[in-house]
């Protein structure tokens, strides 16, 4: 009975354990395991609960039947004793006996009951034993099935958010159709974003945190941070770090084209020094820039064009510095009303160029200075200027396109530039032609009568492209570093006016075989 009890301890214990492991072990992962798992947790404690209660019953027994041989042993010793003891009491005895015999014969018959009681506990633990053996499985399969339904409605989440993101983009894209067009009536000046990667060489120094970051769900916006606050600038278009100079002609291209149909077009860069306004606009050999590009389109365009139209283009290339207006060797130009009384400005004796020659011109004659904003920034402003004359093969109508491409230098307050002497003068004078572009753009945006043209040799040789029915686009170049978040800040503000800036439709300078015309 001892070994037999042991073995009963041991099962228990290991079966206990058992139950406690799994338990531990299981990981609810939704809310219908988890109610399945409560029911099978309470159904082992109540088999567990009746486990201990037959136990308990088992062993009251064997304590009876214990003391019962113990009481009949007893009760024989003491029969035998008073047999050899005394036959003086053979009659009391012979009383005594039926009723002893009777309560062994009670004891037998309890006795004989308790197998049969033993045989249903064992058989009770022999099911619960089945039942936790195979509650691993249980969890198994519930847990199975509660993740291919967990993974089933990510799935259908997944889908339904890949079709509300690609209606979001039709969206947001027709939108951007329906605001071009809109802008194209109004006549706005499109002002488009290009946001300078950090380059390895700015690696080494301080101030490199990027504070500025773009939205791939909203090509208009723009997030800078400065101070611990957050702002958002809307913008026709903003190019993230990553985009390609190929990316940011396409943006610009129908511009281009529009010169050759008779449009007088002006796309400038704006930024501060090092923000990269020069690589937008010239590039380099391997990734030309925008005047490269717009040559080349330009070129092509006529060449499909040769069988309709006669094409004669003209290219000329200045600078101005420190508010005069010189050839890239230095000679100084001036600026005149056209003698034909066209009412137009032009530039007495002003050289054009070939398209071959004048990229190297460009590059070798355009006046830098180090400055420790950068070591290469140009202290003038570049200007790139393609003129187009078509003469239609059919009807004899001519057309007059000018296309002015701008590399302004670099827009950074004088104080941050660290300049001194002759190089403290090429920043004011660099600061006074922006303000003076600042005040025609607020004048344009204001729709004043008088619009300060002639405050500057800049704005004054824009006049023909800035003005009332023409076309005109910014390029604001930021940098993404916290060190230059304050010239940032400055450089977005502005493209935020210009954005508001309507020069109304363009109109088309054309003219006639028989008179002058000028139609939108």
């Amino acid at each position: 009975r001892n070994a037999y009890d042991e073995f009963l301890g041991a099962t228990d214990l290991r079966d206990r354990e058992a139950v406690t492991y799994v338990t531990q072990t299981v990981e609810v992962e939704s809310p219908s395991t988890l109610r399945q798992l409560a029911e099978a947790r309470e159904k082992n404690e109540r088999l567990s609960d009746k486990l201990s209660d037959q136990n308990a019953r088992c062993k009251q027994l064997e304590e009876q039947i214990r003391r019962s041989d113990e009481v009949t042993c007893n009760l024989q010793h003491k029969v035998i004793d008073g047999l050899d003891s005394s036959h003086s009491q053979p009659v009391y005895l012979t009383i005594q006996l039926p009723t002893k015999t009777y309560s062994c014969f009670a004891l037998q018959r309890r006795l004989s009951s308790l197998p049969p009681t033993l045989c249903s506990m064992k058989a009770d633990y022999a099911s619960l034993r089945s039942q936790v053996r195979n509650f691993g499985d249980f969890y198994g399969s519930a847990v199975t099935e509660a993740k291919k339904q967990i993974v089933s409605a990510i799935s259908e989440m997944s889908e339904a958010n890949k079709d509300l993101l690609e209606k979001y983009r039709k969206e947001v894209a027709l939108r951007r159709k329906y605001h071009e067009q809109l802008v194209e009536l109004k006549g706005n000046i499109r002002v488009l974003c290009r946001v300078k990667p950090v380059l390895k060489e700015d690696q080494h120094e301080e101030g490199l945190a990027v504070v500025v970051t773009t939205d791939l769900n909203n090509e208009s916006a723009l997030n800078v941070v400065s101070k611990g606050k957050g702002r958002t600038f809307e913008l026709d278009k903003v190019f993230h770090p990553q985009a390609t100079q190929e990316e940011v002609f396409q943006e610009i291209e129908p511009l281009v084209t529009s010169c050759i149909d008779g449009y007088h077009v002006c796309i400038f860069a704006y930024g501060q020094t090092g923000s990269g306004k020069t690589y937008t606009m010239e590039g380099s050999v391997e990734n030309p820039g925008i005047n490269q590009r717009a040559l080349k389109h330009l070129f092509n365009e006529i060449e499909d064009r040769k069988d309709m139209w006669s094409y004669t283009v003209s290219v000329s290339s200045v600078e101005i510095y420190n508010e005069v207006l010189r050839y890239k060797d230095g000679e100084k130009l001036d600026i005149k009303m056209n003698p034909d009384g066209s009412g137009h400005l032009h530039v007495p004796g002003l050289r054009l160029y070939s398209n071959q020659s004048l990229e190297d011109k460009t590059r070798r004659n355009r006046i830098t200075f180090g400055t420790q904003m950068n070591q290469h920034s140009s202290r003038s402003h570049a200007l790139l200027t393609i003129t187009v004359l078509g003469v239609d093969l059919a009807s004899g109508s001519k057309t007059c396109g000018k296309l002015n491409l701008v590399d302004l230098a670099g827009s950074e307050r004088v104080w941050k530039s660290g300049a001194e002497g002759e190089r403290l003068k090429e920043a004011q004078n660099i600061n006074r032609s922006l303000l003076a572009l600042g005040d025609v753009i607020q004048a344009l945006r204001g729709r004043q009568t008088y619009i300060p043209f002639r405050n500057s040799k800049l704005t004054y040789l824009l006049q023909d492209s800035l003005g009332k029915g023409n076309k005109t686009a910014m390029v604001v170049q930021v940098s993404a570093l916290e060190r230059n978040v304050g010239e940032t800040l400055c450089s977005l503000k502005f493209a935020q006016r210009v954005c508001k800036v309507e020069l109304g439709p363009a109109a088309r300078k054309i003219e006639s075989a028989g008179h002058n015309d000028s139609g939108s």
